[in-house]
């Protein structure tokens, strides 16, 4: 029989064979085919003919088929055939699927479904057809029935597969699980993105039979790469199909696979913590960045959500944080890791990005980021210290990973507030209540974050202006500087919503006659910010009037035009209000002062108002006559009840808000007027009124240099005790004359144009200032104690002193540079220093001012310096980078550290040599590591220090450090440090008397003296770096070992083993690590 139908099976038509097959009944093709398999004959031809000859054009050849098709696979389920004929059958099936008709491929699958429910199969072979069977069903285009309705082949495969993963109905052996798991995971790469979430879900459900672990893994693991892969943009990967979907399209996937994860937790708390233990051991390796993407960290916040897990997550994603800031932190500061460990993606770039990507309907991830963002805010804000006042360092600045923590925060919060509206009320609302509750701890960053969040949205928080205005009711409870930065950060809202500005005045008005006086001042600080930022009609512009404002300040002038004249009335309404202050205390009087040079610049059209009132309270204290010495009533402004005595009037703020509005006047106004020719009649009575001002200012400073310390009662022979009512006035009077020169001294050095008889004012003032300074000075050091009162801060401007500098500085270089200290006169010596060492003083202030608090405009500090630098040649000048104006700077430094070294010991200036080191490390700090200048600076230093030998600590120490600040961000110092150590060594001899050390002279700044402890302090300083480096680059190698499950020795032998396998990292940790050894060896040992 199996001849016959081989025999017409090999004709050209099989018209006979299917003659044949249908006088036959199915248990004689069955029995045939069982004989044929079992002796391992033909049954692969065998089948094929049978096939053959069973079309599915008809309906008999489709059951036939079937038949043959279902008993076949129960063939190769019964273990009865050998191996090479079972995966001859399975192939031969795999093919004829794509011949079936949706229907039977439906129940095939059904029938592999219930095999698998009933544990039926014996060996799983057969399983292999099962993938077909689904691909084949889904290029089907029929519609199939199902349930009451219809699906096509595609949506039917879905189905099925959901049907076939519900593995809570079968019966599995933990071997079974994993292996399910295993086959499941490896199936994502082939899978259309859609298909995955309920894979996913069905793994999930199948994980509480155990595997959750590798459950976890395969998805954070699969979604991390598809997450690197889309940001990347690769190709001819094997993950090409998903990664190349739209960003959205995974987002949404993303998302919904997460929230089934979060599901699967509250059912199963054993998945929440195998997922938090599998990330923190990946953590405690040292590969968190590594193990953590924007998929993991955003399943993570979701995992907030759950109260167990709350606490316990973000912990973990705080701690992550800041050992990601102190990982980047330890590879800016070394060239020998940054040449051995790739750049990676940090945590707070991925956090940045789950708040990015959250826009995707993530709404289950912005709770987690909104706790998250205050978390670290709280943990890593500003600290208090014992003073009371607050470390506050400029974030832009500062490397410090709490400080960049702390920041990251605030980057979350705002970012989330601008996508999220449902979580805005509650960040607006925290914040507040932060701001409220604790105002006795530093609490800039939240009043910064509050100015960010007001300034990106004023219109849309007019929804949350309750919050606001419940804040206001707290203000005469607050700190004054917290009040100021408050309303500042607010007053955008203001312009925006009237009903808010009302209930802010209604709260000022009440402080301004409160009992205590911080809320005076407060009401004070109030109403000074509503003059600035709401304009009357014909004001100045802010870029006439020449003022920068800062982003917290931006306009929003919905009242605009309409509002100008409504504004006038308000402001003068507070105006009024103000004066009133006038008769109140000192502390209420000077922020009044303070404040109405910043309130004229933003609203010219109040200048008059506001000079009137300040003209008329100068002259409460002014002395009219001409001749008469001294121009001012001191008497006046201090107040005496009893044994108490107090300043009443603050009079050198007084005369500083004035000088500080008419120059405004001078170079603002005048300007404008004498462009025009309208209201002729109006400015020649402002222009006299302004110039009455200038003639007291001009009275007072001829006076003022005529009149003598005996004026005013202030001599040597004065009582200047704290413990008595005369000392208290007389320390009052004294401030009080200082300030005032002070005052006198910009305002004729800003009128003088480099006149020389102004100038000779500014002198004779000055040293007014200094003799009465002298005597201050002098009484405090007479005393058990110093005075209690401290010397008030400097009424000198900024543009001031940067006028003043700007004509000192250059002749400060040059002096310095051209006259050396050993030519200088002795006579001109001042508290023990000379001339030039002051200069060099002046000099290294400055360059370090500039690099602390102006690092934008380095390079046109930099080209100011230039004598050579032309006005016509600033084109060209424009592609000089700071590197080389840097070096330039150094090698005239450089040239004075090597005349003062080239002379004789004795006549070495360590102070001076110390500020010149000094100032070339700070120079050296805006040179790029990988220029040519900075190669030259650092082979500069180290022959100095291998040329030259002083026996003085401070130079060597500088020097050292200098030394080895350059050389870390060139190459790892471990050479450096083994050839200072050979130095240490011979100088100090062996710990065993008996061994001779052999001298090396490596460096001749390591000299006998200088060897220990000064040299030996900073080589074991700088050694223990250089172990702490390579102590983290082991921790790195350790994580990636432990990804491969090997083991391996923390020793260093066993990582030089491995360093084949871990290429340029391996090997670094194995010789940097030989000479930090060697170092111990030479000091310990001496072999």
């Amino acid at each position: 029989m199996d001849q016959k139908i081989l025999s017409l099976a090999a004709e050209k038509t099989t018209d006979k064979l299917q003659e044949f097959l249908q006088t036959l009944k199915e248990d004689d093709l069955t029995n045939l085919l069982q004989n044929q398999a079992v002796k391992g004959k033909v049954a692969g031809a065998l089948l094929r003919a049978i096939f053959k000859g069973s079309p599915c054009s008809e309906e008999a050849g489709t059951l036939r088929r079937h038949k043959i098709y279902t008993y076949c696979i129960q063939l190769v389920e019964s273990g009865d055939l050998q191996k090479e004929t079972a995966s001859e059958i399975i192939g031969l099936l795999m093919l004829e699927a794509h011949y079936f008709p949706a229907p039977l491929l439906v129940e095939l699958a059904n029938e592999f479904i219930s095999a698998v429910r009933d544990s039926s199969l014996v060996n799983g072979k057969s399983l292999e057809l099962l993938p077909i069977i689904l691909t084949a069903l889904a290029t089907k285009k029929e519609n199939l029935a199902y349930g009451k309705g219809v699906l096509s082949g595609e949506e039917y495969k879905k189905q099925l597969i959901n049907t076939l993963c519900s593995g809570r109905d079968v019966p599995l052996s933990a071997e079974e699980v994993e292996f399910v798991v295993e086959k499941a995971l490896s199936m994502f790469s082939k899978m259309n993105l859609q298909e995955i979430p309920p894979l996913v879900y069905q793994l999930l459900v199948l994980s509480s039979k155990g595997s959750r672990k590798s459950v976890l893994e395969g998805i954070t693991a699969f979604f991390n790469a598809v997450d690197k892969q889309h940001n990347e943009d690769q190709s001819g990967d094997e993950l090409l199909d998903v990664v190349t979907v739209p960003s959205g399209e995974l987002r949404h996937v993303e998302g919904t696979i997460i929230l089934h994860i979060v599901f699967a937790i509250k059912l199963d708390y054993e998945l929440g913590r195998e997922l938090l233990k599998h990330l923190k051991v990946a953590g405690q390796q040292g590969d968190s960045n590594n193990n953590l993407s924007p998929f993991s960290i955003a399943l993570l916040l979701s995992v907030t959500r759950i109260q167990r897990f709350q606490e316990q997550v973000l912990d973990f994603l705080k701690t992550s944080v800041v050992k990601s800031f102190k990982d980047l932190q330890l590879l800016q500061g070394s060239k020998f890791l940054q040449n051995l460990v790739p750049h990676r993606a940090y945590v707070s770039t991925m956090i940045l990005e789950v708040v990015k990507n959250s826009v995707h309907s993530w709404d289950h991830v912005t709770q987690g980021l909104v706790e998250l963002g205050f978390l670290l805010m709280d943990s890593y804000g500003p600290k208090k210290v014992l003073d009371g006042k607050a470390i506050e360092t400029s974030l832009s600045l500062s490397k410090m990973p709490n400080q960049h923590a702390c920041k990251l925060g605030a980057n979350i919060l705002l970012e989330t507030f601008k996508i999220h509206e449902m979580v805005r009320q509650e960040i607006l609302e925290q914040v507040l209540n932060r701001v409220v509750t604790r105002a006795s701890s530093p609490i800039s960053h939240f009043l910064d974050l509050l100015s960010n969040i007001v300034t990106y949205a004023p219109l849309v928080l007019q929804s949350c202006s309750s919050k606001v205005t419940e804040a206001f009711d707290y203000l005469s409870f607050l700190p004054l500087q917290t009040v100021q930065r408050l309303l500042k950060a607010v007053q955008p809202l203001l312009k925006v919503s009237m009903s808010m500005r009302d209930s802010l005045i209604l709260v000022l008005r009440k402080a301004m006659f409160a009992n205590q006086l911080d809320a005076r001042k407060s009401a004070v600080a109030g109403f000074l910010l509503l003059l600035k930022n709401f304009k009357v009609l014909g004001s100045l512009s802010s870029s006439q009037c020449s003022q920068s404002l800062s982003v917290s300040q931006v306009h929003v002038d919905v009242h605009g035009h309409y509002n100008s004249v409504a504004n006038e009335t308000f402001c003068l309404e507070i105006m009024d209000s103000l004066r009133r202050c006038l008769s109140q205390q000192a502390d209420v009087r000077l922020m009044l002062y303070e404040g109405f040079y910043d309130v004229l610049r933003r609203n010219s059209q109040l200048a008059n108002s506001i000079m009137q009132t300040l003209l008329s309270q100068l002259k409460q204290f002014y002395e009219p006559k001409p001749d008469l010495l001294p121009p001012l009533k001191l008497e006046a402004c201090i107040l005496a009840q009893g044994d108490k005595i107090s300043l009443q009037e603050p009079l050198d703020y007084l005369l500083c808000c004035i000088q500080h509005c008419l120059a405004w006047y001078k170079n603002t106004v005048i300007p404008l007027q004498q462009g025009e020719e309208e209201e002729e009649e109006e400015e020649e009575e402002e222009e006299a009124f302004y110039q009455d001002l200038d003639d007291i200012l001009e009275s007072i400073t001829n006076r003022m240099i005529k009149s003598e310390l005996e004026d005013f009662e202030l001599d040597k022979s004065a009582d200047f005790s704290q413990s008595t009512s005369i000392g208290i006035k007389n320390n009052i009077c004294a401030f009080l004359v200082m300030g005032v020169c002070e005052v006198l001294i910009e305002y004729n050095f800003s009128i003088s144009n480099f006149s020389k008889n102004k100038l000779e004012d500014v002198l004779s003032l000055f040293m007014c200032y200094k003799k009465l300074s002298d005597i201050l000075n002098e009484k405090a050091g007479k005393g058990k104690t110093k005075m209690a009162s401290k010397t008030n801060d400097s009424f000198l401007s900024m543009k001031c002193v940067s006028g003043l500098l700007t004509a000192l500085f250059r002749v400060l270089l040059w002096r310095y540079t051209s006259i050396p200290t050993s030519v200088e006169e002795s006579g001109k010596k001042e508290k023990g220093k000379s001339i030039s060492l002051l200069c060099l003083e002046g000099l290294q202030k400055i360059f370090s001012a500039v690099q602390q608090f102006y690092q934008p405009k380095i390079q046109q500090f930099l080209r100011a310096l230039d004598v050579t630098d032309k006005e016509g040649e600033e084109r060209e000048d424009a592609d000089v980078s700071v590197t080389q104006r840097t070096a330039f700077q150094i090698r005239q430094f450089q040239r004075s550290l090597l005349n003062l070294l080239s002379g004789q010991e004795e006549d070495f200036n360590s102070k001076e040599a110390v500020l010149l080191v000094t100032v070339l490390t700070s120079l050296s700090k805006l040179l790029d590591p990988s220029s040519p200048q900075f190669l030259q600076m650092l082979s500069w230093t180290s022959k100095i220090c291998k040329e030259n030998s002083r026996e003085d600590a401070l130079f060597c120490k500088s020097l050292m450090n200098l030394l080895f600040s350059l050389h870390v961000l060139y190459k790892s110092p471990v050479t450096l440090l083994r050839d200072l150590s050979q130095d240490i060594h011979g100088h100090l001899g062996d710990i065993d008397q008996d061994i001779e050390v052999e001298k090396t002279n490596h460096f001749a700044i390591v000299n006998l003296r200088m060897a220990a402890p000064t040299v030996c302090l900073l080589v074991l300083s700088q050694a223990e770096k250089v172990l702490e480096e390579v102590d983290w680059l082991i921790t790195k190698l350790k994580g990636q070992v432990s990804q491969e499950t090997l083991s391996v020795s923390p020793g260093v032998s066993e990582l030089w083993r491995n360093s084949k396998k871990y290429g340029k990292a391996g090997e670094a940790v194995w010789f940097s690590s030989d000479p930090p050894v060697l170092f111990f060896h030479f000091l310990c040992t001496g072999k």
